[in-house]
């Protein structure tokens, strides 16, 4: 029973939404093919930069970054086992270097070592809104 409404109330609602537009029956006449290639073929004006512009001298010299941070040792080895193994790994393949199996066995441990220490050593904040976008004034 209450489908039947919400459609009706659907169709008033069609029905009585302004005023209908009244369509000609005659077909509209197309331009013949030379205009329409000229129409797509047109350049387009290219766009004339300011002469103010043009004339003023680049005097801007960005700062100097800062120094990039040292990291503790154990967190350089841990992200050396992350992306140094499985470059070696991936270097003695295409190479086609026989690595004896110890030592596969090695980098495989090292680069899940690395990656588990990382997650281990995550900051971990409770004070963190979930809906925080992270952007800071």
């Amino acid at each position: 029973m209450q489908r039947d409404s919400d459609e009706d109330a659907w169709r008033a609602i069609v029905e009585n939404y302004g005023e209908r537009v009244e369509l000609d029956d005659e077909p509209v006449a197309e331009p013949p093919a030379e205009q329409r290639l000229e129409r797509l073929f047109t350049p387009l004006p290219q766009p004339q930069e300011p002469a103010e512009l043009e004339d003023e001298p680049d005097d801007f010299v960005p700062p100097t970054p800062p120094p990039l941070p040292k990291l503790p040792p154990d967190r350089l080895l841990a992200w050396v086992g992350l992306f140094g193994s499985p470059t070696v790994l991936l270097v003695c393949v295409v190479l086609n270097v026989h690595l004896p199996p110890w030592l596969g066995y090695l980098l495989v441990a090292s680069f899940i070592g690395g990656f588990v220490y990382l997650v281990v050593k995550m900051p971990r904040r409770d004070d963190i809104d979930p809906w925080d976008d992270g952007a800071r004034l």
